[in-house]
Parts: C-alpha cells; sequence; structure tokens
C-alpha cells in the first residue's frame, strides 16, 4: 500500500498517541513542579521545551505562565501539538481512510474526539486536570484496543503501527529530557529525596512504577530507572522495545523486497549506534545530548518512511 491511505494511516495513529503523550508529559511536569520550592512557571518552560512547542507558544503569549502553558498544550487551536489538535487532526486522518479501518475503530476515534471537545471546550482548572488527563489517556487507548482486536494483520496494521511506535519512542524521549531540563537550575539535588521522587515520577507518567518495581526492587535509583526506559526491551514505552517493533513493521512492508529499505537502514543504524550501549556509557554521553540525537534520527526516519511510502503521490 503506497500514497496517500499510508499517509493518512499512518498520521492517524501519530496523532492519536501524540494526544496521550502530551497528557503524559503535562503529568509529568505537574508532578516534578510539586518538588520544586518557590513559583513553578519557569518549570512549564522545561516542560514546552521538551514538547518541542516552546518557540510557537512565546511567538503567541507576551509571558509565561503555568496556566498559559497548561491551556496551550491542552486546547490551543493555535498550537497543532496540543490535545485537542491532535485528537480533531487524528479524527480527520481517519475520515480519509475510513474505507480502511473497521467500524469499531472508526467509532472509538469518533467517541474520543466527541470526549475532548466536551473536556476542553472551556480552560481546565487545577482540581479537574488529573480527571481529564485521565479520561483522554483512557479513551485513546480504546482505540488502541479496538485496532488490536479488530484489524487484520496487513499493511494497513502495519502503518497503524509505525506510527504509534515513533510518536511513542519520541515521547519516551521527551519525557526524559523533561527530568534533564528542570534538574538544570539545581544539579546539587542529585541524589537527593527530590531528585528520587522526580525520577518517581517519570516512571509513573510512563505507567511503567509497577513494572519497575517488580523487576528492580524499592531500592533502585536513576541509572536503573534509565536503562528500564531506555534499553529494557520487555517495557512496551521503552526507546528499546519503540524501535524493535519499528523495526518488525518495517521489515513486514518489505517482504519480497530484495533489499531494506532505506527506513530499515536507518532503524538498524539507530538500534546498533544509540541502543547497544550499556546505561552507564550513556550518562557519560550526556542524557541530554543522547536523547537529542536520538530524537533527531527519528525523526529522520519519519522523514524516511514518507520517502519510502510515496505518501504525498
Amino acid at each position: 500500500m503506497l500514497g496517500k491511505t499510508a499517509n493518512g494511516l499512518f498520521w492517524m495513529s501519530r496523532y492519536l498517541e501524540r494526544a496521550e503523550n502530551t497528557a503524559r508529559l503535562i503529568e509529568t511536569g505537574q508532578r516534578i513542579a510539586l518538588t520544586r520550592l518557590g513559583p513553578d512557571d519557569a518549570e512549564w518552560a522545561s516542560v514546552l521545551r521538551s514538547a518541542g512547542v516552546l518557540t510557537a507558544y512565546q511567538a503567541h503569549n507576551d509571558t509565561l505562565t503555568r496556566d498559559a502553558a497548561l491551556n496551550w498544550m491542552l486546547r490551543a487551536r493555535e498550537n497543532g501539538s496540543s490535545i485537542l489538535s491532535c485528537i480533531e487532526a487524528a479524527r480527520q486522518n481517519a475520515r480519509l481512510v475510513r474505507t480502511a479501518i473497521t467500524g469499531e475503530v472508526w467509532e472509538a476515534i469518533n467517541a474520543t474526539y466527541m470526549t475532548a471537545r466536551e473536556l476542553l471546550s472551556r480552560k481546565v482548572s487545577e482540581r479537574d486536570l488529573p480527571a481529564v488527563l485521565r479520561r483522554i489517556r483512557q479513551n485513546t487507548a480504546l482505540v488502541r484496543g479496538m485496532v488490536h482486536g479488530t484489524m487484520l494483520r496487513n499493511e494497513i496494521y502495519d502503518f497503524l503501527r509505525l506510527g504509534t511506535f515513533l510518536e511513542r519512542a519520541d515521547n519516551t524521549a521527551r519525557i526524559l529530557d523533561v527530568k534533564y531540563y528542570v534538574l538544570l537550575p539545581s544539579v546539587s539535588a542529585v541524589g537527593s529525596s527530590i531528585d528520587n521522587v522526580q525520577w518517581e515520577s517519570i516512571l509513573r507518567s510512563v505507567s511503567a512504577r509497577g513494572g519497575f518495581r517488580m523487576e528492580y526492587g524499592a531500592g533502585a535509583g536513576p541509572q536503573e530507572i534509565a536503562h528500564f526506559l531506555i534499553l529494557d526491551r520487555r517495557m512496551p514505552r521503552s526507546l528499546a522495545f519503540c524501535v524493535g517493533k519499528l523495526k518488525d513493521n518495517l521489515r513486514y512492508l518489505n517482504t519480497g523486497a530484495r533489499h531494506p529499505s532505506e527506513a530499515q537502514k536507518r532503524v538498524d543504524r539507530l538500534e546498533r549506534g544509540f541502543l547497544s550501549h550499556d546505561v552507564a556509557a550513556i550518562f557519560d554521553y550526556g542524557l541530554h545530548e543522547y536523547i537529542q540525537d536520538v530524537l533527531d534520527r527519528l525523526s529522520g526516519i519519519a522523514r524516511q518512511i514518507e520517502i519510502d511510502n510515496r505518501f504525498y503521490e
């Protein structure tokens, strides 16, 4: 399958995953900000920067406040990556590929859209924020469940999965980067109780706290957490897991070809160059620098998938 249908499927799943991941990023920022003393407005610059929307925010807002940052990420029409914008874009893409998805998937997407419109029709209060984010996560998970439970395992499914895991890998990297940016003003906090609480918030934000405790117990620290979220192939939001799924679905799409596609080659280079080292080497290299390199390569893989499959022809 080539062209516009593949493009619609790919972006439908990317936008849905991005909406859920933005909710997770907001939760991370909220939890980490609660561990800091004094006003937390400055912390939201870190969250906006990690989400890749700080420059656009500054172009539309004169000052940075917590409430304005939250509104920008939740519901601002000018922000194409806000939760509301993403869910609307996912629904629009789903309409374009309506005949390629099952009725159950379409109904779940439509229900997610209607719920988001209701929840985000006005500014969200601090009291209501946790419940709103939880509802958004639940609805996007419903769509994902319908995809798993009703879609044939064919090219359509492969493009949906590619969009999901590209976006998920990008998000896990960005959530780790939030920790880096928030910690910068107080490097002396490394190893402190505040530092540990912040790393705990990172685990919670990717629904990894339970699995991590099963594997490492209660005494593990930042290096074990980073290893779990970057290199552990059993953890469904780790970079290694997501890249492994990209590799699998690209291979399925390329079945019968004599040579690997350019996108396959890029994924292989990412895996060999960045996911074959131990976590100590990553910390020595610099977590922030490592994350930025991974994000650049994920962006290159996304562009190559579009080229290989002639999305705009």
